[in-house]
Parts: structure tokens; sequence; C-alpha cells
């Protein structure tokens, strides 16, 4: 801990103030990633596929010390669960900005973590190398997984609503 507050320029008591330990350092950073990813879902200006890439590109881009995270973390401190509650957050954010409202149902919420849980445990395993696909091709995976109650949402087959992410063909 104290190699990384100083390689950071900051004091180990510093360090404590804001994280619990590495694992919540590592959290964070990831969460103020995916957080960059998503953020422009619910303004219409990004299509739902093109966030998705950008998600599989991050992966890419930092395979080996996500692989590293995923092989070297365990229990509550597991990356995979962080990921996991990350990526639920904020697309739940995104779809109750969309939606207009605090809450989402049940049925919904359920499909939303079933979603993160399929996509964070995909993902984990392509960024190992159990799939050799391009991150072109994981997200038009991502998206075709998307459950049917995330649909109008993420993929605008909501009647009446202004496009917030464009279908793919």
């Amino acid at each position: 801990m104290k190699a990384i507050a100083d390689n950071c320029g900051y004091s180990l008591a510093t360090f404590y103030r804001c994280f619990r330990d590495k694992h919540d350092l590592i959290a964070w950073d990831y969460a103020r990633q995916v957080s960059e990813i998503v953020a422009p879902v619910g303004t219409g200006s990004v299509p739902w596929r093109q966030t998705l890439l950008e998600g599989a590109r991050y992966y890419e881009s930092n395979r080996e010390y996500l692989s590293n995270l995923f092989l070297n973390t365990a229990g509550l401190d597991a990356f995979l669960f962080r990921m996991t509650e990350t990526n639920y957050t904020c697309l739940k954010a995104c779809l109750q900005q969309i939606a207009g409202t605090d809450t989402l149902d049940t049925r919904t919420d359920m499909c939303l973590r079933l979603y993160c849980h399929g996509t964070v445990a995909l993902a984990c395993e392509w960024v190992l190398g159990r799939y050799l696909v391009t991150a072109e091709e994981l997200a038009e995976i991502f998206e075709r997984s998307l459950p049917e109650p995330l649909r109008p949402y993420l993929l605008n087959e909501q009647e009446g609503r202004t496009p917030i992410c464009k279908a793919w063909s």
C-alpha cells in the first residue's frame, strides 16, 4: 500500500482516508471507467451497440491487468464481484434516467442483474482467452443477449420514445 501511495505522491494516511485497501482502489478505478462508457447512453448520442463496443475495447486494451485481477482476487474482494456490482449500478441508474423514475419494477431489475452477471462472466472468460472473438463480435453477443424487459430502454423499441439507442438489424 505504501508503494501505491508513494507512487501517487500521497501519504499512506491519505490513501486510507480515500480507500479501504488496494481492492477498493481497483474497484473505484473500474467504476470510473464504466461510468464514462455508460454516461452517454441516456442522452441519445451513442447507440447501445457503440457503448457495448467501447466496453469490449476497454476489456481488450486492459487484458493483462484484468486477467491478473480475475485470477488473483477472491471472496468479497473478488474483482469479478465488484465488476458485476459496478455494471449493475451504472446501468440501473441509466435505465431509471431513461424511464424517468427512481425505481425499476422487480422483473426489470432482476433481468438487469442477470444481464450484468452474464456479460461480466463472459467478458472475464473472453479476457482470459477462452473465446477468440474480436471486441466487435463480443459487443454484438452482448447486444443480442439483452433481456426483453431491457430492450425498450436501450434499443429504442418502446413506442413514442425519442431515440435513445439504435437497434441492430
